[in-house]
């Protein structure tokens, strides 16, 4: 695997719209939704993965679309007590520049969103540069990386036939997002193991800035 590239770029101004799912080990509905991450989980730990892809972006003057990234989060307890483990995945199409400015956000040090997720964690991985396939086609949303992870969220049926939408949600990557099951959820690496079939998902469209 090639790490990315180690130039700084730090104090940037970034920005980018596009698609966000995640599949975790809690029963469906987590209780951190609605908890700001305070509830204990319903297995008394986290297993999180959580997958992005950039419709339209940028990092200064770096163009980001089209771009995935993925992290994989472990938290002991409640999700807002932090002391967790944090792997980060970058698209192995970027380039050395889209790969530092997609580690600067995804990673947590550009602020915005992602800087909330990174916070849970005090143990961050090395960074792997990956094939990272993202879908989002309908009520279904999916994740292939070849040997590590193949994940499938399905959205939650309601009223009408129609996908179950929570709103004004206190999440940090979203404040309306899918409640969803992760169909097949398999994730192994860094000596992590995750099995999450059956348990709880979202699925949001996402519009962040560094501001």
């Amino acid at each position: 695997m090639r790490r990315p590239a180690e130039e700084s770029m730090s104090g940037q101004s970034w920005k980018l719209e596009g698609q966000y799912f995640e599949s975790c080990n809690c029963e469906v509905l987590c209780p951190c939704l609605l908890t700001h991450a305070q509830a204990r989980p319903t297995e008394g730990h986290c297993d999180v993965v959580l997958a992005f892809h950039i419709d339209r972006g940028s990092y200064g003057t770096t163009d980001l679309s089209g771009l995935n990234a993925v992290q994989a989060v472990v938290t002991p307890g409640p999700m807002a007590q932090g002391g967790g483990t944090f792997a980060l995945y970058l698209d192995s199409r970027a380039t050395p520049e889209q790969r530092a400015a997609l580690e600067a956000i995804f990673g947590g040090n550009a602020g915005g969103p992602p800087a909330l997720v990174s916070l849970m964690a005090s143990k961050k991985l090395p960074t792997k540069v990956v094939e990272i396939n993202f879908s989002a086609q309908g009520n279904v949303r999916k994740l292939s990386m070849p040997g590590i992870a193949d994940v499938t969220v399905e959205g939650v049926l309601g009223a009408g036939g129609n996908t179950v939408w929570i709103d004004n949600a206190p999440h940090p990557l979203a404040s309306r997002l899918a409640a969803a099951k992760g169909t097949s959820s398999n994730y192994s690496d860094h000596s992590m193991t995750f099995k999450n079939s059956g348990r709880n998902g979202h699925f949001a469209p996402i519009r962040w800035s560094s501001n």
